[in-house]
């Protein structure tokens, strides 16, 4: 049972009381002002309001507005009070999270380190010696030590990723616009995105899925009609081919090798691939026209020349002030061009599985060449949001004594899909968890026959991505028939009242909404789409036979379920399958 927001906050207060890595921290909020927000969330629980988020308590990278707090994106003398929570956080609080406070970050978020800031540079959680990793070094670090439930970072070249590997948690970095950017301090606008630290992949989409929901704002998009829900329970997952790799240590290489056989022993089929138009596409972030997008972001603050601007951040933004516009347009040709190239290299594939970071750098080495280590650092995440990819950074075992962490790359809109293939390494505990609502909106489409889990046309829904919801039960009002055909099929008919129903067993699946039209379209004969009701008084739309079919066909309801009917008859035929038809 979730502890109360007071206690949880108490604890809080109590980890940050030891002082393990003060210098994740620029603003915390008083604990007296924390305690009363607490009791208030705890009064309005009692009081039967439902609060998704409620016992939680999150940090907020500090380039991300919290109305009362300063925001400094690492730097004093750019500092500024807003007025109102940028709409990310605002959604959090609204659900029943709790703000402690506001973390440290490389300045501007710039830089995949975690050392560029006038606050400190953070340190890794496993080892004070090595980076945490940046930018969004604080909220990672903050999330590992248990201070706070989950944690707030943004991510434009792999800050919410690399931190994430560092510091053994899971980085969820959503498709460019699923969460409003409003309120954030901009990186480069177009690649920016709020991304989530948290210890387990179902906070993490919690989180998520409460920060997606809401109305429109000017930096959203929406999930498109077609949006996948799920991923193959057999995917296709590309891996990098070996040259690819050729930076990486010999137990680098070997703990990369050893996730991804996690992933086929789980039953995903891998498939080699040159990834090559993808780290060029990487290059181009820094090393192109888009630097562009760093300057028209805090360029003319940097300009006026404040003494608290760190000298790697400084370079870098004031270096893209003369770039010419044509290098802007042409890095944007050049960007379509090796985007497509990169699609057509995974097309047959839901994801593509890559090492989050090459190597865990120390403290001084970054000292001796800070701009050589986090361009390295940035091989296999620049790509990403260029791209217009989802991803999600998950903890993968051990390298050299420390985590090492894997990302799951997909489509844009394919945030699901890359979360299910994640949650090969860190299942969720419990299969009867409440869902954590991450991920587009699905049609309920109940099933009682051939598409059923383990049934001959069960892959028809999964090649669709579509999501299994539950099992399910229909109200006492049908009768089921054995149909002609293979594969074998069953027919679920509604009775009128005066005659004797049965409640069948089933499943409830969510469908993609742009896939239930090709359903009704290509339906045999007698099959037909109906509202189905179910035995908790809900109806789903589902399967459902012509009357007619019921003269012709036996009737099998004294089975009550299609799989014990297969079972006492010739299960042989039912490993029969029509791949041909789309229903």
């Amino acid at each position: 049972m979730r502890a109360g927001a007071a206690a949880r906050v108490r604890r809080a207060l109590a980890l940050l009381a030891e002082d393990a890595r003060p210098e994740a921290w620029i603003t915390l909020r008083p604990a007296r002002e924390l305690l009363a927000e607490a009791a208030v969330t705890d009064a309005r629980t009692a009081a039967g309001e439902q609060l998704p988020l409620a016992g939680q308590v999150f940090a907020v990278k500090d380039n991300i507005d919290v109305a009362g707090l300063p925001t400094t994106a690492g730097c004093p003398s750019f500092a500024y009070q807003p007025r109102v929570s940028a709409p990310a956080v605002a959604r959090l609080a609204a659900a029943g999270a709790i703000v402690v406070g506001k973390t440290n970050l490389d300045q501007f978020a710039t830089g995949l380190v975690g050392t560029r800031s006038p606050y400190g540079a953070v340190r890794a959680v496993h080892d004070p010696a090595r980076i945490s990793g940046g930018s969004s070094s604080g909220s990672a670090v903050a999330a590992a030590l248990g201070i706070v439930d989950f944690a707030l970072g943004t991510d434009t070249a792999g800050s919410g990723r690399i931190p994430a590997a560092f510091a053994g948690v899971v980085g969820l970095k959503p498709t460019i616009g699923l969460v409003p950017t409003d309120g954030v301090v901009p990186a480069a606008r177009p690649f920016d995105c709020v991304s989530v630290f948290a210890p387990s992949l179902r906070i993490a989409e919690t989180a998520a899925a409460v920060m997606a929901a809401g109305a429109d704002t000017a930096t959203t998009r929406t999930w498109p009609a077609d949006a996948p829900l799920a991923a193959s329970p057999t995917p296709r997952i590309a891996i990098p081919e070996a040259s690819a790799l050729d930076g990486l240590s010999d137990t680098w290489r070997a703990a990369f090798a050893d996730a991804a056989e996690r992933l086929r022993a789980a039953g995903a089929t891998l498939v080699p691939v040159d990834i090559e138009p993808f780290l060029q596409a990487a290059e181009l972030l820094y090393g192109g026209g888009f630097a562009a997008e760093r300057f028209a972001a805090v360029g003319a603050f940097i300009a006026a020349d404040s003494d608290d601007i760190d000298p790697s951040v400084r370079g870098i933004i004031g270096g893209a002030e003369h770039l010419p516009a044509h290098r802007y347009a042409e890095d944007l040709g050049r960007l379509a061009q090796l985007r497509w190239q990169a699609m057509e290299r995974i097309e047959d594939c839901e994801a593509l599985l890559l090492p989050t970071a090459p190597e865990h750098p120390t403290l001084a080495e970054v000292a001796a060449d800070p701009i050589g280590v986090n361009s390295r650092l940035g091989r296999f995440t620049n790509f990403v949001n260029l791209l217009d990819l989802s991803a999600v950074a998950v903890p993968a075992g051990t390298v050299d004594g420390g985590p090492f962490g894997v990302t799951v790359v997909a489509r844009a809109f394919a945030d699901r899909v890359a979360a299910d293939i994640a949650a090969l390494f860190a299942p969720e505990p419990a299969a009867d968890s409440p869902d954590s609502g991450w991920g587009p909106p699905g049609l309920p489409l109940a099933v009682f026959g051939a598409h059923l889990t383990g049934q001959p046309l069960n892959s028809q829904l999964t090649r669709l991505g579509a999501r299994l919801l539950r099992p399910v039960r229909t109200a006492a009002h049908y009768r089921m028939v054995a149909l002609p055909g293979t594969p074998p099929r069953p027919g679920l008919l509604r009775v009128p009242a005066a005659r004797q129903g049965r409640s069948f067993a089933g499943e409830l699946w969510a469908l993609p909404p742009a896939a239930l039209g090709r359903f009704l379209a290509a339906l045999p004969e007698p099959m037909t789409l109906g509202r189905v009701r179910l035995d908790d008084g809900t109806t789903a739309t589902g399967f459902l036979c012509e009357s007619h079919a019921a003269v012709e066909s036996p009737d099998i309801s004294e089975y009550q379920d299609w799989r014990i009917y297969l079972h006492h008859h010739d299960t042989s035929a039912a490993a029969g399958s029509d791949e041909r038809s789309p229903v």
